[in-house]
């Protein structure tokens, strides 16, 4: 990053000032970023980051966020122009681990207020029983080597969740984990922006009572119900399968959209006759060939359980809260809850 310090002070000038302008003159998508006066530029990777940042930063805030709607955000490569607007944040937040294309871009922003989401509450392996997608491994290489020994594949079990970094990243999909977070993340844009730090501090403590309500729904909702288990193709469910007392069973292969093999078909079939599992849940921004050639050899239905990794016309509800409830019925109708 010292390239600068060789470049006439003049010569940087007038690349910001490009810079700038070819920023302003970008789609309409950014238009807040114009004449947002005062209020604190936000830099959020994806959506569940997203959701977070508006909610607390409320009216003092203007949010970006990296993946735009329907955009699968493992698969995110940023455009030049948003590396550029990293740099140019107050303050950004990301979730370690799921998208290394941003890992890099922040770790090379020099943004002071940078939080990862990660670090606001415990991360966990989620062995054996999840399997299916594999989240942004390159980012996780660092910790990679420590964890190798500890888990290997179980047979016919697709791929562990995080094997080589060790942790899952979903901690979204826990209401109780993503209000830790949301506490995180109210602490850090009060010491961000202290003028309106009451502001943030109350919009924290709302949202935060929203979660503890979502997390009562789902505990008493899923309290007594004909089976534990149900069947998902993309595995991103294993803090809420935790969190609820629920076994999730992906199904194998690294990507959402790949064809389970014959033994894993079979093996699904088996759990879902043993477990009296009803139902293949797929997702909202992948194909639902894998739930639907599933469903078919075995007999089973299919549904939508959202990972919630962005909200687009397809979603089955407006924000992360109606979301989740979305998915607490589908759960509910597919565990035969009483």
């Amino acid at each position: 990053m010292n390239v600068r310090r060789l470049i006439p002070t003049t010569a940087v000038a007038g690349a910001v000032v490009l810079g700038l302008t070819a920023l302003s003159a970008c789609s309409t998508s950014d238009a807040a970023d114009g004449g947002n006066g005062d209020k604190l530029k936000v830099t959020a990777s994806f959506y569940p980051m997203q959701f977070l940042t508006e909610r607390i930063g409320g009216e003092h805030v203007a949010v970006t966020s990296l993946t735009k709607p329907g955009v699968e955000p493992h698969d995110l490569e940023l455009t030049p122009r948003q590396i550029g607007s990293i740099s140019e944040s107050d303050y950004v937040l990301y979730l370690k681990g799921i998208q290394p294309a941003v890992d890099d871009a922040i770790k090379q922003s020099g943004v002071k207020n940078t939080v990862d989401a990660a670090t606001l509450t415990t991360l966990e392996n989620h062995g054996s029983e999840v399997s299916g997608h594999d989240h942004g491994h390159e980012g996780e290489e660092e910790h990679g080597h420590e964890e190798e020994a500890h888990e290997e594949h179980s047979e016919g079990d697709g791929h562990n969740h995080g094997e080589e970094g060790g942790a899952d990243p979903h901690i979204w999909l826990d209401p109780v984990k993503y209000a830790e977070v949301a506490k995180g993340v109210g602490k850090s844009l009060e010491k961000a922006d202290p003028d309106h730090a009451a502001d943030y501090k109350k919009n924290t403590d709302a949202l935060v009572a929203e979660l503890g309500e979502l997390n009562t729904a789902y505990e008493t909702g899923l309290k007594n119900t004909s089976t534990k288990t149900f069947i998902t193709t993309h595995s991103a469910f294993g803090y809420l399968a935790e969190r609820y007392g629920l076994t999730q069973q992906g199904i194998a292969g690294i990507d959402p959209e790949a064809e389970p093999s014959p033994a894993r078909i079979q093996e699904i079939h088996t759990i879902a006759e043993k477990e009296k599992a009803t139902t293949v849940f797929f997702e909202t921004l992948a194909s639902d060939k894998t739930a639907k050639t599933l469903a078919k050899d075995t007999g089973l239905k299919t549904g939508v359980l959202d990972p919630l990794e962005g909200i687009t016309d397809k979603s089955q509800g407006a924000d992360y809260i109606e979301v989740m409830e979305s998915n607490l019925a589908a759960l509910q109708k597919a565990l035969g809850a009483k």
